[in-house]
């Protein structure tokens, strides 16, 4: 299959969010070669353009690097494709691919590469160019039974509180959680899957210990797979097995507000708030992100969702309202808007196709972000929906690809943009 191939050069290449410029400059060389004429904007994001195109591809070509990722051995036993001990990248790796093969096979075609999707829709919101062709098609979804019309809001929410030390006594232990599952904080959320923040705090406090340093988790829209503290106690008599811990000796300092820190994430539920039985999807959620030490604060970051504002913003309110209560200073960054679902003449083209082969596939939203509704927003004329294969366990070591589904794909993008053909 040529577009399994082109996605397996892609793995050669390091494209982790923030350092993907190698693999920007391979699809700009590759679209040139092609007869297409490239723009790179301020932000990184690829636009190129051929011949008089009625529609737009769009992918973004960073991944979320876990484990040995960037660093990725493939193993694809036929049937399915995944990497060994870390991210596979199909998301989105896998759009980039399929957008590579329709280059080499169309003439009319507009295309959209944007950049650091992963890291809060950064080259989406920073993109300021019209899509000429007013339909746009994202390869970014992950079930090949949708066709995806809507997406949740976002909003990235920054508790801080002073990096303080007082003076203190006592047995030091140095704590640290690794190798859970990890996954997508919108996609998976409903999977209740372990949170390693969570697990950490509940298991200091369970032992009575002083918090000396605490820090974990890996991005804002992944659920954390690595945490790591040192504490003070007399003993630890509270057991969890996927904690590890190690004594170190007698320590004579712990964080002033250690225990404020604890309180807010033992006191914080994390992920699914509300959910919609008829339309079958999470409603509200959210994950408990990153703990990090910066600029003399301690940072705690949450990632909200919700399918409409109204949601969005009472879980931001109750979210500032119990951190105030533990003494943190609360902002919030990187909003993204709710896509509407809206069925227009692109939308049932799409699904039309979708269901020649596969008569299961409906109209769906997404509890998650799609670059889609950010330029949807930006352009209000612009049609779009979102298509792509069979992808579990994005943003995690688990990450595999379903190779059958991506032909399927493969072949509907193909008699989509046939379509739109002069």
């Amino acid at each position: 299959m040529k577009i399994l191939d082109k996605f397996k050069e892609i793995c050669a290449i390091p494209h982790c969010s923030f350092d993907a410029l190698k693999l920007r400059d391979y699809l700009v060389d590759f679209a040139k070669s092609n007869g297409f004429s490239v723009e790179v904007d301020e932000f990184d994001n690829i636009y190129a353009i051929k011949g008089e195109p009625k529609i737009c591809l769009q992918a973004h070509y960073d991944m979320v690097c876990v484990g040995d990722a960037p660093n990725i051995e493939l193993i694809d036993d036929g049937k399915i494709l995944r990497a060994k001990n870390s991210s596979l990248g199909a998301d989105n790796g896998i759009g980039v691919a399929i957008m590579m093969e329709m280059i080499t096979k169309f003439d009319n075609l507009e295309l959209l590469f944007s950049a650091n999707e992963e890291v809060g829709l950064i080259g989406a919101n920073g993109f300021n160019k019209k899509i000429k062709s007013g339909r746009l098609l994202n390869l970014d979804s992950e079930h090949e039974d949708g066709v995806f019309i809507g997406c949740a809001a976002g909003e990235l929410i920054e508790a801080k509180i002073p990096l303080k030390m007082v003076k203190y006594s006592q047995k030091l232990f140095e704590l640290s959680i690794g190798n859970l599952p990890g996954g997508h904080s919108g996609l998976e959320i409903i999977k209740d899957i372990p949170n390693s923040l969570k697990i950490m705090a509940e298991f200091i406090a369970k032992n009575g210990a002083k918090l000396v340093s605490i820090e974990g988790g890996e991005r804002s829209n992944s659920i954390p797979v690595n945490a790591k503290a040192v504490v003070m106690c007399d003993k630890i008599s509270w057991i969890d097995n996927r904690v590890k811990v190690k004594e170190l000796g007698i320590g004579n300092e712990i964080l002033e507000f250690g225990d404020n820190i604890l309180a807010l994430i033992n006191s914080f539920a994390q992920g699914v708030r509300s959910y919609d039985e008829n339309l079958n999807i999470v409603r509200d959620s959210i994950n408990l992100s990153t703990i990090k030490n910066e600029n003399g604060f301690i940072k705690v970051e949450f990632f909200a969702r919700s399918m409409s504002e109204i949601g969005l913003e009472r879980i931001k309110f109750e979210t500032k309202t119990l951190a105030n209560l533990a003494g943190f200073e609360v902002s919030f960054f990187e909003r993204s808007g709710a896509w509407t679902p809206n069925v227009g003449e692109f939308a049932n083209v799409v699904l039309g196709f979708m269901q020649e082969d596969n008569p299961k596939v409906k109209f769906q939203a997404v509890h998650a972000g799609l670059e889609c509704g950010i330029f949807v927003a930006k352009q209000k004329e612009l049609e779009a929906a979102s298509i792509g294969p069979n992808i579990y366990s994005p943003h995690s070591i688990n990450e595999y690809l379903e190779i059958e589904s991506l032909d399927k794909i493969a072949k509907v993008v193909d008699k989509i943009v046939a379509h739109y053909q002069n």
